[in-house]
């Protein structure tokens, strides 16, 4: 069972047939699925799921906090299930392919505190671009 399958049922939510296809086809390393090609992958898998359910779906997962929207470029939104373990992304800069990187160190380390206006920083998103092999 996968993690967020896994995180969940252990949150009680109603997993019905829709839903519980939605979560499977989120499951893995480096998910980084656009809406669409949720409901492609939702599809082979439960030909009667339609389009809304699963933009709706999307919408109360990352209400939950259990999936976190990416955008990079204007692109399509795309959903990371990987919402519980800090992390960052590196982004291709020509097809637009997405991986987790866990990078070592504190990323609010290297925001000097003159530069943080009086902010309370909490978060730090780093995205990390360049050309993945079949680009390069």
């Amino acid at each position: 069972m996968s993690d967020l399958l896994e995180r969940l049922l252990g949150r009680g939510w109603r997993m019905t047939s829709q839903r519980r296809v939605v979560a499977e086809v989120l499951s893995g390393d480096h998910i980084h699925l656009t809406a669409d090609e949720v409901h492609a992958r939702a599809v082979r898998r439960l030909p009667e799921i339609s389009r809304s359910t699963v933009y709706n779906t999307l919408g109360e997962l990352v209400s939950l906090g259990e999936v976190a929207e990416v955008s990079t470029d204007g692109r399509a939104k795309r959903y990371d299930p990987n919402a519980r373990r800090s992390h960052q992304h590196l982004v291709c800069s020509g097809c637009g392919t997405i991986r987790d990187v866990h990078p070592v160190g504190d990323p609010l380390a290297g925001l000097p505190a003159e530069q943080r206006f009086g902010f309370t920083v909490s978060d730090a998103e780093i995205t990390y671009r360049g050309l993945c092999p079949s680009c390069a």
